[in-house]
């Protein structure tokens, strides 16, 4: 309240001050042409200009006396805490409006300086930790619920199911408090404009990177579109070479003539990488990694790459290290984001057809994207998950929201590549209202996989996907990571909008993926590993348990380890700076 007080009276004294010298302005305007007038024409129209300057000065005191009674009524709000958000700008518009002028108070609103990035990476700590004891107690207490129906015991599997019913109420109240904890204190603000501040730095160095002033000196990186493989997997394969021409400081040469999913090529389907810079040609060419000196050189896909550089992902730039810890729970996807935004622009026709498909289908917020991979990933990539799995966590998002706010509608975007799972959600669930398409499903089968009709498809599944308030899906989906990459460019932090039934984020081709021990554990159940505090663990995967799977690099030794006793290990590396492409103030 005192600081509050104090803060508004600062506000009104400086707005004081800027009405005085509006006036002090005005006076000095009207009164010039009388001092620098010649003394002939003084005589003429002096009684003329005095009688004018007269007439002003008048509507200048009614006008003061206004501003005086307004600077009153906001005082008197300060000192009765009445003083609301948004003071400065009521006060801005209310003196616009009286003195019919714009009024500019740079400075007046002091810009937020948010919470610090200790601040905010103990913050998201502590969620994620809550998550994982809820994973563990849950897991232990169904294991205890399973032993008592093998040991025709229903009362205790009843009791156990109780505690569990009760334990997940504790457990989204409690995640519901410390969401609500970040945003207070204008943090949620600060979060929304750092997240545009910082986006729009990397996509202007990515707009400057691609659009040379002279495309025949230019040093090039050249990537051939297409990999032998589906749709997801082409576009992080056209990322990484995106993010290897950033980190080499070459404009990205995209080579997609008759590419599988269009014909016409990639600037059919989305924007050019360049505007003035699209040709492939150089003075030399070479394989990678060739010179610093060779202008045009050839990248081959990640899994032939060799020499291996530094920068590939979960790498990311030391220049901007500091700024996306601070701001995100994942920078490592973040900045993945950040290419996959750049290169995804879509064309005209193309925004028109997904605009048209979200009205269409009435797709509206909130709205939970549930991904369903089966066909050829089932059985090699990944285990059978059935739809059951996936609806637990879209209830919990509901569950969360319900605490909130009334929900009208639960609704539900599926996509999947088999069509009978929606005509089953359907069914199991009536309670939710199902968003979908059984033909795009038909469609992202691998026999007509790379057809027009499918590339709409997956295009309008991954938008919407991406675009929904919650993901539910198989992270060993090149789908469901694509549309999580997304996903981050929409939010200032979306690195817990997301449920996966298997594996942990990853990206194709990526680097070591490591934490680091935060405590100590010493191993007492099987398949367990002892940990030290500044351990470096090789992690292998989630097991979503309250238990991930991994590696001790000082010990060598494999097994799993509490999940809550560890952090990722960011992999900071020296990024071209890009000193050219000015930060914004």
């Amino acid at each position: 309240m005192t600081m509050n007080l104090r803060s508004s009276n600062k506000i009104l004294a400086q707005a004081a001050i800027i009405l005085f010298f509006f006036w002090v302005v005005a006076l000095i305007l009207l009164t010039r042409p009388l001092l620098n007038s010649p003394q002939s024409d003084v005589s003429s129209d002096v009684l003329q200009r005095l009688s004018k300057a007269v007439s002003e000065l008048e509507s200048l005191k009614v006008r003061n006396q206004e501003l005086q009674w307004i600077l009153t009524n906001f005082s008197h709000e300060a000192q009765s805490g009445k003083i609301k958000e948004g003071v400065v700008e009521r006060l801005r518009s209310t003196l616009e409006d009286k003195i019919r002028l714009p009024i500019n108070f740079n400075g007046l609103e002091k810009k937020s300086s948010g919470p610090s990035k200790e601040y905010e990476v103990r913050r998201r700590a502590i969620y994620r930790g809550v998550q994982e004891n809820w994973y563990f107690v849950q897991q232990e207490l169904e294991k205890l619920k399973k032993s008592g129906r093998d040991q025709s015991a229903p009362e205790i599997s009843n009791l156990i199911q109780e505690i569990l019913n009760s334990g997940k109420e504790h457990e989204i109240i409690l995640l519901n408090d410390i969401q609500e904890l970040s945003n207070m204190e204008d943090h949620d603000a600060w979060r929304s404009t750092e997240s545009r501040a910082l986006s729009d730095l990397v996509q202007r160095r990515l707009h400057y990177l691609q659009n040379p002033a002279d495309c025949s000196k230019a040093r090039k990186l050249i990537c051939n579109l297409n990999k032998s493989c589906g749709y997801g997997c082409q576009i992080h394969h056209a990322a990484y070479c995106f993010i290897m021409a950033y980190a080499t400081k070459r404009t990205l040469i995209l080579n997609s003539k008759k590419w599988r999913y269009h014909r016409g090529g990639w600037e059919k389907v989305f924007l050019p990488l360049s505007d003035t810079c699209t040709d492939p040609s150089g003075l030399d060419r070479s394989n990678w990694p060739g010179t610093n000196e060779t202008q045009v050189i050839e990248l081959p896909i990640v899994d032939m790459l060799s020499p291996r550089p530094p920068f590939l992902p979960l790498a990311i730039p030391r220049d901007l290290s500091d700024r996306m810890i601070r701001l995100h729970g994942d920078p490592q996807v973040w900045w993945i984001g950040q290419f996959m935004k750049y290169l995804l622009r879509y064309q005209p026709e193309t925004q028109k057809m997904l605009d048209q498909a979200k009205e269409k289908m009435k797709f509206e917020s909130p709205v939970v994207g549930v991904h369903v991979r089966r066909t050829d990933k089932v059985g090699t990539e990944a285990a059978f998950h059935s739809i059951d799995e996936y609806m637990l966590y879209v209830a919990d998002f509901f569950d969360k929201l319900e605490i909130k706010e009334k929900i009208k509608v639960r609704r539900v975007y599926l996509a999947s590549d088999d069509p009978s799972v929606l005509p089953e959600a359907k069914k199991k669930y009536p309670e939710y209202e199902f968003l979908g398409d059984v033909s795009i499903a038909k469609g992202a089968a691998v026999a007509t996989r790379y057809t027009d009709s499918s590339l709409r498809g997956i295009l309008v599944d991954i938008h919407m996907l991406a675009h929904s308030d919650h993901l539910v899906c198989t992270f060993s989906s090149q789908v469901c990571r694509l549309a999580y990459e997304i996903m981050q460019t929409l939010h200032p932090d979306a690195s817990s909008k997301f449920k996966s039934l298997d594996d942990i984020y990853y990206y194709g081709g990526q680097g070591p993926h490591q934490q680091i021990a935060m405590y100590s554990h010493k191993a007492h159940r099987p398949g367990e590993i002892s940990i030290e505090v500044g351990d470096v663990l090789g992690i292998a995967g989630n097991h979503w348990d309250g238990y991930s799977k991994g590696t001790n690099e000082r010990t060598k030794q494999s097994g799993l380890y509490p999940s809550f006793k560890a952090v990722d290990k960011y992999n900071i590396i020296d990024f071209p700076p890009y000193s050219e492409v000015a930060v914004a103030a």
